[in-house]
């Protein structure tokens, strides 16, 4: 029964709340709203009650693998676990009923957390400037990317080109071309770090910049930095860092004094916010101090005792979301670096550096391991070898993960990695929970040589067995139809 469509539960008259009778002279819709934008039936909503509806959406739930109820090891996506104290304290009253438009007199207390959550972003950034705006990772690469282009065009450059190296994430060059600009690929080394003499190669006087990712998406930290950052400025141009993976380096590097000139956050990865599925987010983007003039207005500003925002940013590309950005998240990263503390947030990244080199070490016995180093925060595994042997992919390999009760790693990224297996384990996670994690894939190995058949045939516990992706993504079904 529980299996079932909450369409197939409905009952015609049955209802899941009562209201109240009306306190005001009755009117009907048609006298309030334009006739072309009525409809002309009614909406096919179930007919349930309240507690079938509660259950049914519990059932459900237990269906899905999520961070409260499994290891999440999704490489690149830093799946931690969320306090639920933060999320008590972002719906408190005088946060949550909070308008927009409200005075700048009466919003004093959230224009304080955003200034000190900016103030606090800049220290960890080790850059002088900041804008809270952008509502995601990729968005903040694009006012990233918009603030670069107008740092060029306000000194007399019109370049055409960005670098993105072969290791990127796929919104960079998205991000890049959005903006206008042509991205042309860097390679990678053979220990995973840029290849120098290719960045030579394509850094010229027509180069906007280079969007790096630190720690890469290799879970590995670039060795040769300082001389990236030494071949973009002697050219002119600029270094963006993608801060999706900061979650390794908080409170142990600040990418500003590492040459770094322009950075987002992604304040619901590394800061704690639950997200998937596309948000909620926050993306701010920290610059150097030559970048400052072309923030994003409106900035929180600080003056005597009160705070207010400033439109007054002399060269800015305007405005990049609707009114401050999603403050929601704002409030929620800033208690979660105020519960740390400055020694707590390098905690954060040590100990996700310990997990991922604990799980690495033991799992390259297993799995092919590409880039044979020491990783940071994640590390990139795959299953050629089960490939080669028994026909078994990196795909079957994360089915038959789900049998056992664990969400897999990221699959197939990044690309220069055959049959990638990208794993993040976060700071979160015991020792117990890592050693379930490794027995679990040393089961899956075995059963590649003696039995592939059973990692072919994945997911065999689960609520619905192997799908046919290929048909999913040709003929989505997205009504349902009695």
């Amino acid at each position: 029964m529980e299996d079932r469509l909450i369409f197939e539960k409905s009952r015609e008259g049955h209802c899941g709340c009562a209201l109240p009778g009306l306190d005001v002279p009755a009117k009907k819709v048609a006298e309030m709203i334009p006739a072309e934008m009525l409809r002309e039936t009614e909406p096919a909503l179930p007919e349930i009650g309240e507690v079938e509806a509660v259950r049914h959406f519990v059932n459900l739930s237990h269906k899905n693998i999520g961070v409260d109820t499994n290891f999440y090891p999704l490489g690149s996506c830093t799946m931690k676990y969320n306090p639920k104290i933060n999320e008590t304290l972002a719906v408190l009253p005088g946060l949550l009923r909070l308008h927009p438009y409200q005075p700048e007199e009466l919003s004093q207390g959230m224009l304080e957390l955003m200034y000190l959550l900016g103030e606090y972003l800049k220290e960890i950034s080790g850059m002088p400037a900041i804008t809270l705006q952008p509502a995601a990772g990729a968005h903040g690469e694009l006012a990233g990317v918009l603030m670069m282009r107008a740092y060029h065009l306000d000194r007399g450059e019109n370049r055409t080109k960005m670098l993105i190296p072969d290791s990127a994430h796929g919104t960079n060059p998205a991000s890049t071309a959005i903006c206008g600009f042509k991205p042309v690929e860097v390679k990678s080394d053979d220990r995973g770090n840029v290849d120098l003499d290719d960045l030579r190669t394509k850094c010229d006087e027509d180069t906007v910049g280079l969007m790096l990712t630190i720690p890469s998406t290799l879970g590995l930290f670039d060795e040769g930095l300082p001389e990236i950052a030494k071949i973009l400025h002697d050219k002119g141009s600029l270094l963006y860092m993608d801060g999706a993976n900061l979650n390794a380096i908080m409170g142990i590097l600040r990418p500003g004094d590492a040459g770094v000139d322009v950075m987002h956050f992604n304040l619901h990865k590394t800061f704690s916010t639950p997200h998937g599925m596309g948000g909620p987010g926050s993306g701010p983007v920290a610059v150097a101090a030559h970048m400052a003039d072309f923030l994003p207005v409106p900035m929180v500003a600080k003056t005597g005792d009160g705070y207010h925002l400033d439109y007054e940013v002399p060269k800015t590309i305007g405005r990049v979301k609707t009114f401050y950005g999603n403050v929601n998240v704002m409030v929620k990263a800033f208690a979660y670096i105020l519960s740390l503390g400055p020694e707590g947030v390098r905690r954060v990244s040590e100990v996700a550096v310990l997990n991922a080199n604990y799980l690495m070490e033991k799992l390259k016995k297993l799995y092919f391991l590409k880039y044979d180093r020491r990783c940071m925060h994640e590390f990139v595994l795959s299953g050629s070898r089960q490939l080669k042997e028994s026909g078994v992919r990196t795909l079957d390999i994360s089915k038959r993960l789900l049998d056992l009760g664990f969400h897999p790693p990221t699959n197939y990224f990044p690309l220069i990695v055959d049959e990638a297996l990208m794993v993040e384990p976060t700071e979160n996670e015991s020792r117990e929970t890592l050693d379930s994690f490794v027995e679990a894939l040393a089961q899956i190995a075995r059963e590649s040589e003696s039995e592939p058949e059973t990692v072919k045939s994945a997911p065999r516990n689960m609520p619905v067995r192997r799908l046919d992706e290929v048909r999913a993504a040709k003929q989505p079904v997205m009504r349902w139809k009695p």
